[in-house]
């Protein structure tokens, strides 16, 4: 998968990551395949995607994640 399938510029969807070439954001991606849309079927409603540019959305938010920083949050009901 190639992030450079992957944009982030200010003039684009307030600089949300997007599809290069596209105004698809990678969160409208992730919450189609959260709603159980297949990528076939994301594909259909979004013809200038690719499967590639699809995978490479969701490589792009597992990077984002791999390096986010997590803290402890302590739950209120066990003190």
């Amino acid at each position: 998968m190639s992030h450079n399938l992957i944009q982030s510029d200010p003039d684009v969807m307030t600089g949300k990551p997007v599809v290069r070439g596209t105004r698809i954001t990678v969160e409208t991606i992730l919450r189609k395949l959260s709603r159980g849309e297949s990528i076939d079927q994301i594909l259909e409603s979004h013809p200038r995607l690719t499967r590639e540019s699809v995978l490479a959305a969701l490589e792009y938010a597992a990077e984002a994640m791999a390096h986010e920083t997590v803290h402890a949050v302590a739950d209120p009901d066990s003190a």
